[in-house]
């Protein structure tokens, strides 16, 4: 990569000199300088650190990274997806640190954070010292002044002593358990003076993230990104997005977005806004109105996932006006009764509608989100898709339509957790893809493989640091973990454990020692609330 990527960089933040005595960190996002700088997450954590005189910090990327440190002290990594655990291990060994953490001595203290970590980080305990769960508003100043105050004690010493910041969670002060070797979990016990159940964290403010950094090598070029809300207060029962982030926030428009935006707009005439649900900030309008103004006319507009009932002829103009041509929003199915399972508060009156406003306003194509596999779901489910999609089609003539459709997942800390992945959900996609695209609607799936390996590391449990090491051998294709399955026999329960089985309500959870946002029984009284609209499935003994 060439060296040209600092000169690139607008900054919107100050870096600070660091002291004589700073520590050494690396920062580490585990894939390409394209991908990791377009991480709102990892650019806001990154000035977090790089502010602070008492840290020197050096970004590192899989294909371009700073000067690094001879021997740094902090080794940190942002985790965004499952599948980057590859170059977490290989930026591991490039850097001579021991990949799992029981053989460091003298190497720096590997650190983690992001959704993946946080969601259920035991199938990667074994590879960090330190995890960081929840928002890094709160846990980066909490985790750095903590380290600082032992950084010259002993391994062990600096590692109890972290274990006691709240949401700083210490793998190996933690003992799993197991009725059988390749059995099911018995149970996660603190083995040292820790707290018995790590709680995560949770930002209550309302001034959200934006941009710390605007670059024309971002893979979102030049975008300055604004994040509108964090969480959503629609809660479907599958989604890791609302359920781990809750409650719902939203930034201050005064005090958080316009002023966030007019920073933005000094550098770039490109604006992104984030979050979960973003239609839904209660001055979202005012917000479009701010937009709106002629003196914002050059400027490019993206915006995420929009709840259907809010696409409105206003946010469409806005967005061709602004230079987009297509809108994204998330229906799951074209079942009203899967949509009450997941409870999607939207029926297909609406989704209807939103197709028509979206032409009415000048959109040219419309995308939606589905799933396939969604508990209870038949094929009769399937058909409604189907006829759904044909009736948008009917209702807005020459608008684009696009259905993106993955396989349900089970998520930790979200109801569905304790419900398998169904595997007639990959011939149903192949149904919804015949059936759609000889009527002339785009039908793009998710791999059905890809769903599966989402689904292990989804609700595995400490032993598959084995496994994974493993298929970082052998390949990232699901053959490939079927063969390390294979190699492990005895040793580890079988896939269809961890990806398939439905698990019983009093099944201890890998992540039962982490704290969501809600207790267990609330997840269960709303699993319970979904099986009211079950139609074949089997309900979980309580």
């Amino acid at each position: 990569m060439p060296d040209s990527i600092p000169a690139s960089e607008h900054l919107l933040f100050a870096p600070a000199l660091p002291s004589d005595d700073a520590v050494p960190a690396i920062f580490a996002f585990p894939n390409e300088y394209s991908v990791g700088i377009t991480s709102l997450g990892y650019q806001v954590i990154w000035a977090m650190l790089a502010s602070r005189a008492d840290l020197q910090v050096s970004r590192l990327f899989t294909d371009w990274h700073e000067s690094l440190p001879a021997t740094p002290e902090l080794l940190g990594f942002s985790v965004s997806w499952e599948l980057d655990y590859i170059n977490i291990l290989n930026l591991l060994e490039s850097l001579q640190v021991p990949i799992l953490s029981r053989d460091r001595t003298d190497e720096p203290l590997v650190f983690g954070g992001g959704p993946v970590l946080t969601a259920n980080p035991e199938p990667f305990a074994d590879f960090f010292d330190v995890i960081l769960l929840g928002d890094g508003e709160l846990l980066i100043p909490a985790f750095i002044d903590a380290y600082r105050s032992v950084r010259h004690r002993d391994r062990a010493v600096q590692l109890k002593t972290l274990a006691q910041v709240p949401g700083i969670y210490v793998p190996s002060l933690y003992q799993p358990t197991y009725s059988a070797p390749d059995g099911p979990l018995a149970g996660v016990e603190p083995i040292d003076d820790v707290p018995a159940v790590v709680q995560k964290q949770t930002y209550r403010g309302n001034q959200l993230l934006a941009s710390t950094v605007v670059t024309e090598r971002a893979a979102w070029e030049n975008i300055y990104m604004v994040e509108v809300v964090r969480s959503c207060p629609e809660m479907c029962r599958f989604c890791l997005a609302s359920y781990l982030s809750l409650p719902f926030r939203t930034a201050s428009l005064e005090a958080s977005l316009i002023p966030a935006i007019e920073a933005g707009l000094a550098v770039t005439r490109r604006i992104g806004l984030l979050g979960a649900s973003v239609t839904q900030h209660p001055e979202f309008d005012a917000l479009l109105d701010y937009l709106n103004q002629p003196q914002h006319d050059d400027v490019r507009l993206s915006i995420a996932s929009v709840r259907t009932n809010t696409v409105n002829e206003k946010l469409a103009k806005t967005l061709v006006n602004h230079d987009t041509r297509s809108i994204t929003i998330a229906v799951e199915s074209g079942s009203e009764r899967l949509r009450q399972v997941v409870n999607k508060k939207l029926a297909t009156d609406e989704i209807e509608q939103a197709a028509v406003n979206a032409k009415a306003g000048g959109l040219s194509s419309l995308k939606l989100y589905g799933m396939a596999g969604i508990p209870s779901e038949t094929e009769a489910d399937i058909a409604a898709t189907v006829a759904m999609m044909l009736r948008l089609k009917k209702a807005a003539p020459g608008l684009r339509l696009t259905l993106g459709c993955s396989t349900f997942v089970p998520k930790a800390h979200t109801p569905f957790q304790w419900l398998g992945v169904n595997p007639k959900a990959e011939k149903r996609l192949k149904v919804l893809q015949k059936q759609l695209r000889s009527q002339g609607i785009d039908f793009r799936p998710e791999s059905y493989s890809w769903s599966v390996i989402q689904a292990l590391i989804s609700r595995g449990d400490r032993r598959l640091s084995q496994l994974l090491l493993l298929t970082r051998d052998y390949g990232d294709s699901l053959g490939s973990y079927r063969r390390a399955f294979k190699a492990l026999k005895g040793q580890i329960p079988p896939l269809d454990f961890y990806v398939h089985q439905d698990w019983h309500l009093d099944q201890p959870l890998p992540w039962d020692h982490i704290a969501g946002p809600l207790p267990k029984a609330t997840l269960v009284k709303h699993l319970q609330d979904a099986q009211q609209f079950f139609q074949t499935a089997t309900l979980l003994p309580v």
